[in-house]
């Protein structure tokens, strides 16, 4: 058995000690500054669990000394400590940061590695920039490519149609900061909560507008090679434009402490959610211009008898199908490793990916 290490405790945190813990091949560590949020872990297998704060290097490297791997599910803005440590004691690394800063960091810390580092192992950057790029391959030449994702409440019964299913400091900061594009064949970067569309699938009608990171490495990689590159983050209409004025007319952009309160005390948490996921890829094949699409919605369900919501399930089954791949020797053993470098099928293949191999429902 490998033993790996799991920082983070939550919901996400949770469900990755569950899932490992009940595949019989690691041995799973989980740390957290929280022993009350240690002692609420959403699973039946027994681990150890460790009370830590992050900000203790010594602490945090005592801890990953002798693991195969670390797992981060903490808040963003404590990643880069963790793969510091990571890289000092030896440990491959893997995190779900949708943070542009922290990825670029993490690359830099790869460059001279002797572990690999996979930053971005969940739904969006993650899973949809495996089917993006694996899209794309599809074609002689590439023309659009299209990248939505929603974790949303099935049953929305607030102005802001939203229910708390994710990190509220990452939603928050996703809605933020500049967001990467390729526009006309130029890398660019677009503010967020702006070019807001609407559009219809299975029937029901929603918006998608800028947010920053789910692109992760796809602009640098399919730089040169697309007109039009884009993700965008799937909401229920009227979402956008309250946020925006919470955002820059009350001004919470400067004081995001003050919106994370508002938030966490007025939106409920859910179980009942729902994933979706939305490509298109248009470009030339054979000659001729064709268009792609890649389209999947994933509900919440119980999973070894605990509800477990949508989002995660998704996000859980991203990293944990790729630490599964890592540990088997299919990615590479050292250095970064980008997430479009994963093959889909060898990700939908996999005991934790097939969580996202199902029908729209």
């Amino acid at each position: 058995m490998k033993k790996v290490a799991v920082i983070g405790s939550g919901k996400i945190g949770s469900m990755i000690v569950d899932l490992l813990s009940h595949s019989g091949d690691y041995e799973v560590t989980v740390a957290d500054r929280s022993r009350e949020q240690l002692d609420r872990l959403e699973t039946n297998a027994t681990v150890e669990r460790v009370e830590l704060d992050i900000t203790d290097t010594p602490a945090l490297e005592r801890l990953l000394t002798g693991k195969f791997a670390v797992l981060s599910a903490a808040p963003y803005h404590l990643t880069t400590r963790i793969a510091q440590a990571a890289k000092a004691c030896g440990a491959h690394y893997l995190d779900l940061t949708e943070d542009v800063a922290s990825t670029r960091f993490v690359k830099q810390l790869a460059a001279d590695a002797k572990t690999t580092f996979i930053p971005q192992c969940g739904l969006a950057p993650g899973f949809i920039t495996i089917v993006a790029y694996d899209l794309a391959k599809h074609f002689d030449t590439l023309q659009d490519v299209r990248m939505r994702v929603g974790a949303l409440p099935k049953y929305p019964a607030n102005a802001l149609n939203y229910n708390l299913t994710w990190s509220t400091d990452g939603v928050i900061n996703e809605y933020c900061e500049p967001c990467e594009a390729i526009v006309n064949g130029q890398l660019r970067e677009t503010p967020p909560l702006e070019e807001c569309e609407e559009f219809a699938l299975d029937g029901v009608t929603y918006e998608a507008f800028n947010t920053s990171g789910g692109l992760g490495t796809l602009c640098e990689t399919l730089a040169g090679k697309v007109r039009n590159l884009n993700y965008r983050t799937i909401r229920y209409p009227g979402h956008a434009a309250i946020m925006k004025a919470l955002l820059n007319d009350l001004r919470l952009r400067d004081r995001r402490d003050v919106l994370k309160d508002i938030l966490e005390n007025a939106l409920p948490a859910t179980l009942q959610d729902v994933v979706i996921v939305f490509v298109t890829v248009s470009g030339s094949k054979d000659g001729r211009l064709i268009q792609e699409s890649y389209a999947n919605k994933i509900y919440a369900r119980p999973i070894g008898g605990i509800m477990r919501s949508a989002i995660q399930i998704t996000t859980a089954a991203g990293i944990c199908t790729v630490l599964d791949l890592l540990a088997q020797g299919a990615l590479p053993q050292k250095g970064f490793v980008r997430q479009e470098d994963i093959s889909l099928e060898r990700f939908l293949q996999n005991r934790f990916g097939r969580a996202y191999a199902q029908e729209m429902a």
